[in-house]
């Protein structure tokens, strides 16, 4: 991976962090995007010792905030000339419904939205020195997802888990309609299943009850390195270079839920998507 420029988002911690480590080992330059300096400097101090690479940035982001991803996207357009490969990494779940200062749900924001804004941010220099990729971290959870476009705020009806297992779906489904708009331009997009990971996704969950829950799944977690695997490999992998359109799990192809795949939704959804965010 050396000469490559990787951005990772959500890179100080969890799946994130490991991710930053792989491409590292694998003299990749990388660009830790994370919301909090301190803790990204931590990790990136971490990893430069670990790897000894001097090829690791640190830049701060929200991501779910639009206004963020703008003032990003202009910072890293003024500090680099390339991008080859983006992992939208960052993701949260939320015990409680709240709201950005722009108005979203935050799960969304975090997870959908962000992603969506922040690859269409990036797409123009995506497409200068191809081939280049983009990963979209999603989750098996997506499986139980249902988007209701009346409600893509989840303003009628709110639980932490389905509006979490909601934006993978829209994710997974995003991906693969971003990789048939980019067919042919030498940008790939995909989706990474990690698999039940231990992370600390379960972080802003306030309630008992939700906080139980995740305790007591932990056991049969697997780690956030062995979690990180298949995005260390979907972005460095050579027989990848033009595979697109695809979930992966375990370094494999595999299966995301049927309404994935359904053109009129993926339309549908990416309509609604940009009229939200204004594109």
């Amino acid at each position: 991976m050396k000469g490559r420029l990787c951005i990772i988002t959500g890179a100080n911690s969890g799946i994130g962090y490991h991710t930053a480590k792989g491409l590292a080992e694998k003299k990749a330059t990388v660009v830790m995007v994370c919301r909090n300096l301190d803790k990204g400097q931590k990790a990136l101090d971490e990893i430069k010792k670990t790897t000894g690479s001097n090829s690791l940035y640190l830049m701060h982001c929200d991501v779910s905030s639009m206004k963020s991803i703008d003032r990003f996207t202009r910072e890293f357009r003024d500090r680099f000339t390339c991008l080859h490969v983006l992992i939208n990494n960052a993701g949260a779940a939320f015990s409680k419904r709240q709201t950005t200062e722009e108005g979203y749900e935050k799960t969304i924001a975090t997870n959908y939205l962000g992603a969506f804004k922040l690859t269409h941010n990036l797409l123009p220099i995506l497409r200068e020195k191809t081939p280049t990729r983009i990963i979209n971290i999603s989750s098996g959870m997506h499986k139980t997802g249902k988007v209701d476009f009346d409600d893509l705020m989840f303003e009628k009806h709110y639980k932490s888990m389905e509006a979490y297992a909601t934006t993978k779906l829209m994710i997974t489904a995003y991906t693969y309609a971003l990789a048939e708009r980019l067919e042919g331009t030498g940008v790939t997009a995909n989706v990474v299943e990690p698999g039940f990971v231990a992370t600390n996704l379960g972080a802003n969950m306030g309630g008992f009850w939700d906080k139980l829950a995740f305790t007591i799944v932990r056991p049969i977690q697997v780690s956030a390195e062995r979690g990180a695997e298949t995005s260390i490999w979907a972005a460095s992998e050579p027989e990848l270079e033009e595979v697109t359109g695809k979930t992966f799990a375990k370094k494999s192809e595999t299966k995301s839920a049927d309404i994935t795949y359904e053109k009129e939704f993926q339309d549908k959804l990416w309509e609604k998507t940009a009229k939200l965010l204004g594109l």
